[in-house]
């Protein structure tokens, strides 16, 4: 597991042997898993945005578009 992106709001960690990244969003406690193409697809659109436009502001903004409704609650045991 490697932490590729870090804020106040998300994590983003890969999973180079499952081909798989997992969003946790830190606010809502929620976690979601993408694997293969789905992975594939997500880093795509985090690349098309402008390296410009690139800040964490930016980047929190999609991930919460990305994962709302998606994600999985994370539990306490």
């Amino acid at each position: 597991m490697n932490v590729i992106y870090d804020s106040e709001h998300f994590w983003i960690l890969a999973y180079p042997a499952q081909q798989g990244l997992e969003l946790l969003d830190k606010d809502n406690l929620s976690t979601l898993f993408l694997q293969g193409a789905h992975a594939w697809h997500f880093k795509h659109a985090i690349d098309e945005i402008p390296q410009e436009a690139r800040d964490e502001e930016t980047i929190d903004a999609f991930l919460d578009e990305y994962c709302k409704g998606a994600g999985r609650p994370i539990v306490f045991h």
